[in-house]
This record gives C-alpha cells, structure tokens and sequence, in this order.
C-alpha cells in the first residue's frame, strides 16, 4: 500500500491551520467511502464559524482516517463550529455503523496494511513482535498541519507512546 498523502493536504493552508483526525475502527467500503468524500466535501463548504465561512478540508485518507482541517488565519473555529464538526462526526458514525470517537483503538502500519490494536493490548503486541519501535504509528493526535504532513505517520519509539510503553513495561 502508498502510504504517501502530503500532496493531497492543501498546499495554500496555513502550517498552523488546525487538524482534527478520526480514525475509523474499519476500513470504509469502496461505496461509503464515495459517498462520504461527497460528504465531507459538502461540510468543508458548509463549515461556518460565528456565521463566517471557514476555509475547510475535509478527506478521508487510506480509507479509514477522516481528517477535517480549518485554516484560522481565515477564520478562527471557536467552540460552536467545532461542536458542529463533531456532531457531522457523529452523523458519520451513525450512517455508516463506524467508531470514529474511540482514542483507545491504535493504528499502525504491520506488513503493508493498516491495522489497529487496542492501548491496552500495544504491550502484548510488542512483546509478541507484532509491532516494534520501529513500526510506523498513525499519531492521531497532531494538532495542526505542520504537525499532519511531519509527525502524523511516525515510528513508535519516536511517538508519544514510547514513553506511555516504557510505563507499562516497568510496573
């Protein structure tokens, strides 16, 4: 599988442009997948804050990652339009029967796929050589695009969960 997406992130977006990303517990059939890029499409044109448009990007990347971006040197996305953007998250998750709220659930790349392991099971995946440190981890948390294009697909033993396994290990 490509795992290359940085020339399908808006190149005219601020590097500080605010990211959100939900990650899906399955992969999106090839028909939900269109009809949620029609979706998506029409929320990022939709997208107001305090009445104003926002400059938006809404995609859903490798089939499972629905990534929604506001550009703030536009306008900025105070607490009503981020509200709006979760309950269409929430819409999303209803229509198509998906999980798209559970942080819990982990995505790594393991031999050329996508596969997701619960946080409570990443130390049995490692101490099993499942996954290793140096296992490709989908960072979910970046919060801008900077962040997106840099530190979003990143090895685990150069990710946050470095730290959180080495807790585990040690108790």
């Amino acid at each position: 599988m490509n795992f290359e997406f940085q020339h399908l992130i808006p190149a005219d977006f601020h590097p500080r442009s605010r990211v959100w990303i939900y990650q899906s517990n399955r992969l999106f059939m090839i028909s939900e997948a269109l009809q949620l890029e029609e979706m998506l499409e029409e929320f990022a044109g939709r997208w107001k804050s305090h009445g104003a448009p926002v400059k938006a990007y809404a995609n859903l990347l490798f089939g499972q990652f629905i990534v929604l971006m506001a550009d703030e040197t536009v306008t900025g996305v105070g607490g009503c339009s981020t509200d709006s953007s979760v309950h269409f998250i929430q819409q999303i998750q209803t229509e198509f029967k998906v999980d798209l709220l559970n942080r819990q659930n982990l995505a790594f790349v393991v031999k050329d796929k996508i596969e997701t392991i619960p946080m409570a099971q990443v130390n049995y995946a490692l101490e099993n050589g499942f996954i290793t440190p140096d296992t490709i981890y989908f960072n979910n948390l970046v919060a801008d695009k900077a962040a997106l294009l840099s530190d979003w697909m990143v090895p685990v033993k150069n990710s946050w969960l470095a730290s959180r396994i080495k807790q585990q290990a040690a108790q």
